[in-house]
């Protein structure tokens, strides 16, 4: 899968296509607070690229505007880095893109051999007027990533759940009411393909309660299975049988609390 699979699935009309190159300069102006953002930006970022500028005149979604926010634009980025960096130096990119735009934006990052989808809420701050911030957790979905040109063959080729959930992007199957339902949509779509890969089935939350249930689920698990790791490492130190007893029960424990909560999903 390679970024020109995902921008073709999003299907975006002609009338919200940018496709300018912006230069690193306004990223470090207003994405870099610190000497080492600036640094990561300059030292891992090779090109960066407005695809589009989703808004009502270029696809007929209405704007949202509530005491929390207002959505006027949801912005299409890619951005290319130089070569692979350390998870948190990548996690902490994303975040610098995502705090320098002052719109919502739909980011596709590609870190070879991985492509990135980033998605992020964004609120008023409560104590600077005017001033814009991330709303909640960044919502990921990591790719594999492949040159451009593949075959048709290569595509049937992918992982069931991973091509169902490209193919759920489009904008069109989005939710249309306003800006920030449709820009829930893809966050949920990116949910969605984080639970087809624990239970090998890639389906779209039918309801905003279903999706809010799995939402749930997910985080449980997530919790469940850092238990879990933490636990097994105390285990596996752990000198005295009685102890190490002790903790295999509850590791049994914990396993069995997260295959109760993975059918949640």
């Amino acid at each position: 899968m390679n970024r020109s699979d995902v921008v073709s699935a999003l299907n975006l009309p002609e009338s919200a296509r940018v496709d300018q190159r912006v230069p690193k300069k306004l990223l470090l102006e207003n994405g870099a607070p610190t000497a080492s953002d600036k640094r990561l930006i300059t030292d891992a970022i090779e090109d960066i690229q407005w695809l589009a500028a989703l808004k009502p005149n270029t696809i007929g979604v209405p704007e949202y505007r509530d005491t929390q926010r207002e959505y006027l634009e949801i912005a299409v980025l890619a951005v290319t880095l130089r070569g692979a960096i350390k998870p948190t130096s990548l996690s902490r990119l994303v975040e610098l893109v995502h705090r320098a735009v002052p719109y919502p934006v739909l980011l596709l990052l590609v870190d070879e051999p991985t492509l990135i989808l980033s998605l992020a809420h964004k609120r008023w701050a409560q104590n600077e007027a005017g001033k814009i911030v991330l709303d909640g957790d960044l919502m990921s979905a990591s790719l594999p990533c492949t040159a451009s040109g593949t075959t048709e063959a290569d595509t049937k080729a992918r992982p069931e759940a991973e091509h169902a959930f490209v193919q759920s992007l489009a904008i069109a199957r989005q939710p249309q009411a306003s800006l920030h339902a449709l820009y829930q949509g893809w966050i949920e779509c990116v949910q969605a393909l984080h639970a087809a890969r624990r239970t090998g089935s890639y389906q779209a939350a039918a309801t905003p309660e279903q999706a809010a249930a799995r939402r749930q689920a997910l985080a449980d698990c997530k919790r469940l299975e850092g238990e879990i790791s933490r636990l097994r490492t105390l285990a596996a130190k752990e000198k005295q049988m009685a102890r190490q007893v002790e903790m295999n029960l509850a590791l049994k424990r914990l396993q069995t609390e997260l295959a109760t909560t993975q059918q949640q999903l």
